[in-house]
């Protein structure tokens, strides 16, 4: 069993430790009032916004230190939902993993939406969390997670493949927020 730390309340941070908790993990919830109280899962899931990442950062990068720290954002300009706001070569993962060099960082989660998360389907077909990252071990201990609570992982490659499901999650974003497609729906991988 894995003790799991999901720093972020919201919707995201809620799906995420209902999935851990459903397969059996232990879960510590933080939230924005919890600053000072220390991490102490192995598997620390950053359910906050990309603008916040950089406080995150900031208040427990010694804490996170040896640790699989999970980066869940899009970094979408949110005020015109018209592009990513890092460069064109960049992931906000990659920005995370250059903060964070004592930290195995992976990017999972970002092409989820919390209610098919939450559901643990959509289009009648399990949910799929897709992963990247450069360290193996790390992407099979939140495989094992996200397969126990129900839903399908995908090894998406390595950290660099983080801004192309940083696209995906934009755009899929941008289709929700132009009532293209359903804040409950989502793209299922089918074999």
């Amino acid at each position: 069993m894995a003790h799991v730390s999901v720093i972020g309340t919201g919707t995201m941070g809620s799906a995420i430790a209902g999935i851990a908790r459903k397969g059996g993990h232990a879960v510590e919830s933080l939230g924005s009032g919890d600053s000072g109280k220390p991490v102490t899962g192995e598997i620390v899931v950053l359910a906050v916004p990309y603008p916040a990442l950089a406080d995150v950062v900031a208040q427990r990068r010694e804490q996170l230190a040896g640790k699989v720290v999970v980066d869940i954002t899009n970094p979408v300009d949110f005020a015109t939902f018209d592009s990513l706001v890092v460069p064109a070569d960049r992931s906000a993962a990659a920005e995370l993993a250059d903060a964070l060099p004592d930290s195995r960082v992976l990017k999972a989660f970002n092409t989820n939406f919390a209610p098919t998360l939450a559901a643990g389907a959509v289009g009648g077909r399990p949910v799929t969390v897709l992963i990247a990252g450069d360290d193996a071990d790390a992407k099979s201990a939140l495989t094992a997670i996200v397969t126990a609570g129900g839903l399908r992982a995908l090894d998406a490659g390595p950290l660099r493949r983080a801004r192309e499901l940083e696209a995906v999650g934009f755009l899929q974003l941008t289709l929700a927020a132009a009532e293209k497609v359903a804040w409950t729906g989502g793209f299922a991988v089918v074999d």
